[in-house]
């Protein structure tokens, strides 16, 4: 019980700090976005719309390269009009929200970095593992949060419009994460013959990929982004307001593309290769120099590749 507690902080701390993260991130390529609304709010005493504009006359001068002194901060009284205020926006923009491909790639890559992270300190918490836990070839990503995180998103989401109680989000949560991890892990072994986890030996499975108990930590796992950490992120987000953020989102998009495709390609050549075929082509053949088994083996430590 301490260490799932530990555990439990642990990822608290983590998924907040990826939220800061990407809320600066977010503010640095909007310019400062936050603090204009503040700025222009009418929901905050004018002295806390003047000491936002001084702000947001500061970070403007700073991006633009020039000298100017820093104002004053705002106070912890006007802090807390000012979240009070951000809530009551947020609770509007969220209403009015509907959901495009900008934030699905932003919560997609969120998702399969955090994940990943959190998974990793799972196991060493729980079973002293310290293995490369990755699903794609390139970078730090775990599509299967990514996906989990982005289905999540778009189900609960309307759940949460149409005021869904607790439980109800609970069980989506479940249903979520069930099909999610049926389907993939089926499908990784059938067609890549690829095993990345397999519960036959844990008390309460259902099938090879799906447990009981793993069943309701999505369920868990669901109640807490749909309460929590969705509005927070999708606020955060927004919707594009400079030319640079749709830009790197459009990248961004592009290389986990890349990514995915290149992940797949270099596993149907692994099975190809353990069943003798030869490279029909160049890019099958650039393949099998730089990915070899032995990278695969390396780079997929927790997954049991039979080809």
């Amino acid at each position: 019980m301490f260490w799932l507690l530990v555990t439990l902080l642990i990822i608290y701390a983590i998924v907040r700090g990826i939220v800061w993260l990407v809320r600066e991130f977010f503010l640095w390529l909007g310019r400062g976005k936050r603090i204009h609304r503040v700025a222009e709010s009418q929901n905050v005493p004018e002295d806390v719309q003047i000491a936002a504009r001084g702000l947001e006359m500061y970070h403007a001068a700073k991006a633009l390269g020039q000298e100017m002194d820093m104002p004053l901060r705002l106070t912890p009284g006007q802090r807390k009009l000012v979240r009070k205020a951000e809530a009551i926006v947020r609770e509007n923009f969220l209403d009015n929200l509907e959901i495009s491909w900008y934030p699905v790639v932003i919560i997609f890559f969120v998702g399969s970095v955090g994940g990943l992270i959190i998974e990793e300190i799972w196991m060493f918490i729980t079973a002293g593992l310290t293995q490369s836990r990755v699903g794609l070839v390139w970078g730090p990503f775990s599509p299967l949060y990514g996906v989990g995180a982005v289905l999540l998103t778009l189900i609960c989401f309307e759940l949460r419009k149409k005021h869904a109680t607790w439980w109800q989000i609970f069980l989506v949560g479940m249903v979520v994460g069930g099909l999610l991890e049926q389907v993939t892990g089926w499908s990784m072994e059938t067609f890549m013959g690829a095993v990345s986890w397999d519960y036959s030996n844990v008390p309460g499975h259902l099938t090879k990929w799906v447990s009981i108990p793993f069943l309701f930590m999505w369920g868990l796992l669901g109640l807490v982004w749909t309460k929590f950490v969705m509005p927070w992120l999708l606020w955060t987000i927004g919707e594009p307001t400079t030319q640079r953020q749709v830009v790197f989102v459009a990248l961004l998009a592009a290389y986990l593309g890349l990514d995915i495709f290149m992940t797949l390609s270099c596993f149907s050549r692994r099975a190809e290769r353990d069943r003798g075929v030869p490279p029909e082509n160049g890019f099958e053949q650039w393949i099998d120099d730089h990915y070899t088994d032995e990278f695969m083996s390396e780079r997929f430590q927790n997954m049991v590749i039979n080809g």
